[in-house]
């Protein structure tokens, strides 16, 4: 399938039935989760703005669920080949290699992710794009999450996660890391904000997500 004419097929609107499958694997296991609706339209842009469309290295998305963030990528001009989407449902798993048969489905555990990716990235990405709940995790868990994701990718590669928290995912004061952080995107429900995380170097200066 060519790029342009995977685009026009994540241009479809996502079906109902995806709201109802995250719903029943929030309610079974809301902490895996996370969250009891998809991300919306306006946030997944927001987080796709930081990826650099024109690249040719991977990019790992960390539980993209039903594809919600990963067709916001898509949209940015992510060719569909370069993403490695790491999914601890296996009935996500199953779902995102029907909808994106171009791209690397792995199922596995990303707060384990460099051995969750072991034989899966042949080379360091370009970015991380997360949609993990961080803040049901003990701080200790995020911070090795964030140091494994790094260390995974170029040197100045955004770590992007977003939260409905007021405080950050990650703390922004880390030795050797450089955070930054979105304007509130009010549209989406409930209300989110971006942050993104890199090794050595300032973070770009993209524009801030609009609410």
């Amino acid at each position: 399938m060519s790029l342009q004419s995977s685009l026009r097929v994540q241009r479809k609107p996502l079906r109902l039935d995806d709201e109802v499958r995250f719903l029943r694997s929030w309610i079974e296991k809301p902490l895996h989760v996370g969250a009891v609706m998809p991300s919306s339209r306006m946030l997944a842009r927001a987080m796709a703005e930081y990826v650099d469309p024109h690249d040719t290295a991977a990019v790992i998305e960390l539980g993209p669920g039903t594809g919600a963030i990963t067709n916001g990528l898509i949209h940015r001009g992510v060719d569909p080949a370069r993403l490695v989407l790491v999914e601890y449902n296996p009935s996500f798993c199953a779902l995102l290699k029907e909808r994106y048969p171009q791209a690397t489905v792995v199922q596995g555990d990303a707060y384990s992710l460099r051995d969750t990716l072991r034989h899966a990235l042949k080379a360091p990405a370009s970015a991380i794009v997360s949609g993990l709940p961080l803040v049901t995790k003990p701080m200790a868990v995020r911070l090795k999450l964030l140091r494994e994701a790094l260390a995974l990718a170029l040197p100045g590669a955004p770590f992007v996660q977003f939260t409905y928290s007021v405080a950050p995912p990650i703390p922004k004061s880390l030795p050797g890391v450089k955070a930054h952080a979105s304007e509130r995107i009010w549209l989406n429900l409930p209300p989110a904000r971006v942050w993104v995380y890199r090794k050595g170097e300032a973070p770009s200066s993209r524009p801030s997500a609009r609410a």
